[in-house]
């Protein structure tokens, strides 16, 4: 099985997790963008560790850094710091499995952008895929049945839908960028340039929106602080997850691996149900099932 294929299942599962760390979070202790600092305030100085680590074992000097990079990097990392906001503030409307497959419209997104930024494109059977999974989003934009009352265009047009769909566009813009920032480092395996964009991503994320707290919601810092027996582990399980889309972006077009990443949903559910007791609808089972069918076809077309 390839690398890439690999890093990104490993990735999804990780990240799930660290989805499911900071809904805790964002509904017990912080904000909106407290939940969404603690990603980062806590993922960051383990990316430092781990780098630190690697480049002592593997014996290479870090890679150089070109303006190309940096500019990958500032735009990659506020778009998916914002994206990462998006999805946080969702979490108050839909249930936890619902809100993480509404966020899938970065699928179809980050091939577009791809294809616009870096010139790649998919082939004819991973497109296909792909809109088999746009098919199963859709049937899950619809709010939850108590709101069915409202007009068509309210039920398609609503807030939860609005947040997902943000949230696409932004991690489909951070995708395409950090497989820019990778392939514009000089030197490095795949790994090492990996965790060197995850790095300098991390920081520009960590201070900006740590500036912004400190301006806007002062106390959410010491409310993070405090929260760190939850927080901690969810910064770890950010670091595992986002070093494995960074090498598997390395390795692999960003629409490939966010396609293949939405093995993601699996994890979702079984969290959803054995986890957090919730129940899903049987259009909302039916759109996860669309979804699931466009992850298996994306992985036959790949091997």
């Amino acid at each position: 099985m390839p690398s890439w294929v690999l890093a990104t299942i490993f990735a999804a599962f990780m990240q799930n997790l660290r989805f499911l760390l900071q809904r805790h979070l964002k509904v017990t202790t912080l904000s909106t963008m407290g939940a969404t600092w603690a990603r980062f305030a806590y993922a960051m100085p383990m990316v430092a560790v781990a780098l630190t680590l690697y480049l002592g074992l593997s014996g290479q000097p870090l890679p150089r850094a070109t303006p190309a990079f940096w500019a990958y990097v500032v735009t990659g990392g506020l778009a998916q710091m914002l994206a990462t906001a998006c999805v946080v503030a969702l979490f108050a409307r839909r249930n936890f499995a619902v809100g993480i497959t509404l966020k899938k419209t970065e699928v179809m997104l980050t091939a577009l952008i791809g294809l616009v930024v870096l010139g790649e494109g998919v082939s004819p059977p991973v497109a296909a895929a792909i809109a088999v999974g746009f098919a199963g989003v859709l049937l899950l934009s619809d709010p939850p049945k108590g709101e069915t009352a409202l007009p068509w265009s309210a039920r398609i047009f609503n807030a939860a839908s609005g947040y997902g769909l943000a949230s696409g566009l932004l991690f489909g813009v951070s995708a395409v960028c950090y497989r820019g920032a990778t392939l514009s480092l000089e030197g490095g395996d795949e790994l090492l340039r990996a965790a060197t964009a995850l790095l300098a991503a991390t920081l520009v994320q960590t201070a900006s929106l740590g500036l912004w707290l400190g301006w806007r919601e002062p106390g959410q810092i010491a409310r993070v602080a405090a929260a760190w027996r939850v927080a901690a582990p969810m910064g770890l399980a950010s670091m595992l997850g986002s070093l494995g889309w960074f090498t598997a972006f390395a390795l692999q077009t960003a629409a490939y691996v966010k396609a293949l990443g939405q093995v993601e949903l699996v994890f979702t559910f079984l969290f959803s149900v054995f986890w957090l007791r919730e129940r899903s609808s049987a259009k909302e089972i039916g759109g996860v099932a669309l979804i699931v069918l466009s992850v298996l076809l994306i992985l036959l077309a790949s091997l």
